[in-house]
C-alpha cells in the first residue's frame, strides 16, 4: 500500500498517531510518526494485536460499533492516555482499518486541574460564607441589627439623636481587689459568664446591651427603635440583674455585689472608630447614669426620683434625697424596688 507524497507530509505532520491495518489479515500497512512513538512494536507488517494487545477482535469490534476505546500504554516510563477511534475505509478496491490515537492524557490533567480548582473555589466560597456570619455575629455583638444593617450597606453609620431613653449603668463592687487577689482566668471567666446572662436578661427586658468597659456593663432601653415604656422596661431589667446575682450567689464561691444606676433622657448613637470601631452612646442620659450607679450602696438601684412617675405603680422608691451630682448639680434620687403586687410577676 503506497501513500502520495502529499499525503505521507500531511500524515506525519498531523499530531494524532494514525496506523493503516490491512482488514485481511490484521497486519499494519502503515502508520505515522506520531502512532510509532507510541507503539513501539508498530512496524509496517506488524501483527495489530502484537502492536498492542489491547487493540484485539473485541476492541476492534467496539470501535467499529462507533465507540471510541480508551487505552492506557507506556511511553518512556510515564503513562499515557489514549482515546482510539476505529473505522473502516476501502484503498485500492482493499478493506482497510483505519485507526486514530488522540493522546489526551494533557486534557485529562487540564479537567483534573479544573475539577480541583472547582473544589477548591467551593471550599473557599464556604469559607468566606463562614468568615461572612462570624463577622457579622461578631459585629452584632458591638452594635444593634439595624445599625449593622446601615454600615452593611453605606459603609459608615449616621450618628443618631435618641430621646427619650432610659440608660442602665452596672458596676461590681470590689472588682479591682478581685482581680488582683484571685486567679485571672477563673476572673475572666465568671466575668463572662456573668455578662453572658446579662445580655439574656437585657434581651428579655426589651433593653440593648451598648457595651462592656472592664467590669462596668451598659443597657439601653427605647434605642434603636422608640419605646414609650423604655424607664419601665429599664427598671425591671435593673431588678432582674439584682435577682440573678442575690441567686447566683447562693450557690458560687464568689460573691459578686453590683451598684446600678438608672437614668433617662438624649443620647446620640453612633459608630466611633476606625479600625477597633464600637458603636456607643454619649449624652445627658449617660452620664447621669454614671453619676447614680456611683451613689448605689452594693445591690442597690438608685434612679432620679421623677422616675417614679413612669413606673404607674408596678415599681416603686423609697429613700427619696437630694444628692449634689457632678454636672447635675442638685439631684433628688431614690433607690428603686418591686412594688409588692409585681412580686410574683418578677420572680
Amino acid at each position: 500500500m503506497q501513500i502520495d507524497g502529499f499525503g505521507s507530509i500531511l500524515m506525519k505532520t498531523i499530531g494524532i498517531g494514525v496506523a493503516l491495518v490491512d482488514r485481511g489479515s490484521n497486519r499494519l500497512a502503515y502508520r505515522n510518526p506520531a502512532f510509532a512513538a507510541l507503539f513501539e512494536a508498530a512496524q509496517p507488517g506488524a501483527v495489530l494485536a502484537e502492536v498492542c494487545g489491547d487493540l484485539d477482535d473485541a476492541a476492534i469490534r467496539r470501535g467499529l460499533a462507533g465507540g471510541a476505546i480508551a487505552l492506557t500504554v507506556r511511553v518512556r516510563r510515564r503513562q499515557v492516555a489514549l482515546e482510539v477511534q476505529i473505522r473502516e475505509a476501502e484503498f485500492e478496491g482493499r478493506q482497510i482499518l483505519v485507526i486514530e490515537c488522540q493522546n489526551v492524557s494533557r486534557l485529562r490533567e487540564t479537567e483534573a486541574m479544573i475539577d480541583s480548582y472547582a473544589s477548591m473555589t467551593e471550599r473557599r466560597a464556604r469559607e468566606l460564607e463562614r468568615e461572612k456570619a462570624q463577622v457579622e455575629k461578631l459585629l452584632l455583638n458591638v452594635m444593634p441589627r439595624s445599625v449593622y444593617e446601615e454600615y452593611k450597606t453605606f459603609g459608615t453609620v449616621t450618628p443618631r439623636l435618641f430621646e427619650p431613653v432610659s440608660v442602665l449603668m452596672l458596676d461590681f463592687v470590689g472588682f479591682t481587689e478581685m482581680a488582683v487577689a484571685a486567679d485571672p482566668t477563673e476572673t475572666v471567666s465568671e466575668l463572662n459568664e456573668l455578662f453572658t446572662a446579662f445580655d439574656r436578661i437585657a434581651e428579655l427586658n426589651g433593653c440593648e446591651r451598648i457595651k462592656t468597659v472592664g467590669d462596668c456593663y451598659m443597657a439601653v432601653s427605647g434605642l434603636p427603635h422608640p419605646n414609650p415604656d423604655h424607664a419601665r422596661l429599664a427598671a425591671r431589667c435593673a431588678l432582674s440583674l439584682v435577682r440573678f446575682l442575690r441567686h447566683r450567689n447562693r450557690t458560687h464561691r464568689h460573691k459578686w455585689e453590683a451598684r446600678i444606676g438608672i437614668a433617662s433622657g438624649s443620647v446620640v448613637g453612633s459608630v466611633v472608630g476606625i479600625q477597633k470601631y464600637i458603636y456607643d452612646v454619649f449624652g445627658p442620659a449617660v452620664n447621669c447614669a454614671a453619676r447614680l450607679q456611683a451613689l448605689s450602696a452594693p445591690m442597690e438601684i438608685t434612679v432620679p426620683a421623677a422616675m417614679a412617675l413612669d413606673l404607674d405603680g408596678e415599681l416603686r422608691v423609697s429613700g427619696t434625697r437630694t444628692e449634689s451630682l457632678r454636672g447635675f448639680g442638685s439631684v433628688e434620687v431614690a433607690t428603686l424596688h418591686v412594688a409588692e403586687p409585681a412580686l410574683a410577676r418578677l420572680a
